[in-house]
């Protein structure tokens, strides 16, 4: 396997429930339904110290903090007498231009819904400090991620998408393993995508583990913090969803990651060849590659205590810490060269 390569009227109506979507998924990530994104510090020891938008400030060891600014609210209830104090806030929340159109849009067209949304955020903030929702989390996952694996494939994405379709194999029988490695990396290297050769044994691992545990979840670092995926094998392909899109389309929610494992020559040659389809108004090729890094990271491990961690998502729910995904992350650096790229974007 290439170790660094795992490469990325009706009408109205329809509108305003894309600005409800955009609203809500605003909403979750400022400490809204579920626990989307959150700030995080990095890990030191197993600890990771927490200030999730719905808490302020976690719990951290005074020498080992390192400093994520929390923006405060601005003290007036949530909607006021004009829906400006909760407005500015929800303004001020770092995904807020992600979806600035869709809300503006709902803030015009239906402001009752608008001015509902904004009072259930105020309704969560208003739950004591230490309270928990992560029975919530986990049930919505679970209602959410068995339909993924049965809805057709995401808009823009290939269905069914063969082998043959990009690849001869009658010209490639007579090669060995290393030139069709070659050949592969080479077709994809000028693409913006992500690819990779798996060996043989190695496939199989994360192939047997795929069966038991269809599900897992995942992190991606966003300057804002961590972005959690829900990914859901369907045959070889395997799905990648936002969950902030999971809690807030439900069984509509698209995919924004595709991968596509061949093994027609992993009993000939001894290896698989995986490609992907992504959504590039979501994800560029570099965070695609962060999130196809963790297939490895977490069904190809030898480490007992990180495939533990797709097992109890899948069989032990209630008892899955989804904050224990961000320490493997930061653990295993593969997060480290996207976030330090990030930063220096950001400056």
């Amino acid at each position: 396997m290439e170790p660094a390569r795992w490469p990325r009227a009706e009408a109205d109506a329809h509108e305003e429930e894309e600005a409800g979507a955009a609203m809500a998924a605003v909403v979750a990530a400022a400490g809204g339904t579920g626990p989307a994104v959150l700030q995080v510090a990095g890990l030191y020891r197993g600890l990771c110290a927490v200030r999730s938008r719905a808490l302020g400030l976690g719990l951290v060891s005074p020498a080992q903090l390192r400093v994520f600014p929390v923006r405060r609210g601005s003290g007036r209830p949530a909607g006021g007498a004009d829906g400006s104090g909760a407005g500015a806030e929800l303004e001020a929340n770092p995904f807020y231009d992600r979806y600035r159109d869709k809300i503006q849009q709902l803030r015009r067209s239906d402001p009752a819904a608008f001015e509902s949304r904004l009072e259930k955020r105020s309704e969560f903030r208003k739950q004591p400090v230490g309270h928990s929702r992560q029975g919530d989390f986990i049930k919505c996952v679970e209602q959410k991620t068995d339909p993924l694996g049965k809805q057709p494939v995401s808009r823009g994405f290939t269905k069914d998408k063969t082998l043959s379709s990009i690849f001869n194999i009658e010209m490639v029988k007579d090669k060995t393993a290393e030139e069709i490695r070659q050949i592969w990396q080479q077709y994809f290297a000028a693409k913006d995508t992500v690819y990779a050769v798996i060996p043989e044994e190695k496939f199989d691992l994360i192939w047997t583990r795929a069966q038991s545990c269809p599900t897992f979840l995942c992190a991606l670092p966003r300057r804002e913090g961590y972005e959690f995926f829900v990914g859901q094998w369907t045959g070889t392909e395997l799905h990648f969803t936002a969950l902030i899109n999971i809690q807030t389309r439900g069984d509509a929610a698209a995919s924004q990651l595709v991968l596509y494992h061949y093994p027609e020559l992993k009993e000939e040659k001894g290896i698989v060849l995986m490609t992907a389809e992504m959504d590039t108004t979501f994800l560029n090729v570099a965070e695609a590659q962060c999130i196809a890094n963790q297939v490895q990271l977490f069904y190809a491990t030898d480490r007992k205590e990180t495939y533990e961690l797709v097992e109890t998502f899948n069989f032990r729910p209630n008892e899955f810490k989804y904050m224990s995904v961000i320490a493997e992350l930061e653990q295993s650096g593969l997060g480290a060269e996207l976030k330090c790229a990030q930063n220096q974007d950001k400056t």
